[in-house]
């Protein structure tokens, strides 16, 4: 696909999130792709394959959110190649009536129209503060 068509997926998955719907992204993930939380805190690591990511990683966060689906909205999007870059803000509220509104860069890498690798970037501080911990449990399953 080209750098385009690339990020129109991406736009595509973030307007989905953004009116809490999820199939784009579902539907377009690779069943080895691999979403690389940076940094050094609990929720850092590779989370690799469908499963680790929408159960270990996205279930977690859901588990967290009163909303069913996380809604994060994008503004800039930069597109080279196999790579979108976007820049977005999360707008979400826990079970516990806390606002979390994480800032992201995140780096998507497409491979013949499949997400094969997202790497996210965000405000360590607030997603332990807010959300707490990773479960060591879920990790297990993200290994």
């Amino acid at each position: 696909m080209s750098a385009a068509n690339n990020k129109r997926l991406v736009q595509q998955i973030y307007a989905d999130s953004a009116n809490g719907s999820g199939t784009t992204f579902v539907d377009n993930l690779a069943e080895d792709a691999a979403w690389i939380v940076t940094g050094e805190y609990s929720w850092s690591g590779t989370f690799k394959g469908r499963d680790a990511i929408n159960n270990a990683l996205l279930g977690h966060l859901r588990s967290q959110l009163a909303a069913a689906r996380p809604r994060t909205h994008a503004f800039n999007f930069i597109a080279e190649g196999d790579y979108v870059v976007v820049e977005a803000r999360g707008d979400n509220v826990t079970k516990q009536g806390e606002r979390y509104n994480n800032q992201y860069c995140m780096i998507w890498r497409i491979e013949n129209g499949k997400i094969k690798e997202i790497k996210e970037y965000c405000d360590s501080a607030l997603v332990e503060r807010v959300l707490g911990p990773f479960p060591a449990e879920r990790k297990v399953v993200a290994a």
